[in-house]
């Protein structure tokens, strides 16, 4: 049985809603952090062998290149967690409907860049 429906492989053509793209992100923040833990297990050892690895360890946080990797790990954290409330919040039943669920999906990633920029300020 062949179908014939038509078929719409440029993906460039397609317009994605808010949940779209913040059920996107969500899985890219949890894929992001499941790397993280690697770097911070990593500082988190070397930190702890010795009082030199400790220095090392803070010396490398004065810099520009690991306070960016930083930023980078917490804001994938803070947007999972946000982003895993609200998929909670729609498995209660609430933000189910399209207007609904694109205004919360809006408000977290505004949030998001928020909380993020208040993050990398007190990074600095």
């Amino acid at each position: 049985m062949k179908k014939q429906r038509p078929v719409n492989l440029d993906l460039t053509t397609i317009k994605m809603h808010s949940s779209a793209h913040a059920s996107i992100m969500h899985r890219i923040s949890g894929v992001i952090m499941v790397f993280a833990i690697g770097i911070l297990l990593w500082t988190l050892s070397i930190s702890l062998s010795s009082a030199e690895g400790f220095a090392q360890i803070k010396s490398l946080l004065d810099g520009f290149f690991f306070k960016f990797i930083i930023l980078g790990i917490c804001a994938a954290l803070i947007y999972h967690l946000l982003a895993g409330v609200r998929h909670l919040l729609m498995d209660l039943g609430h933000f189910e409907e399209l207007a609904s669920g694109n205004a919360s999906a809006k408000f977290i990633i505004a949030l998001w860049l928020v909380l993020t920029a208040v993050v990398g300020v007190w990074l600095w």
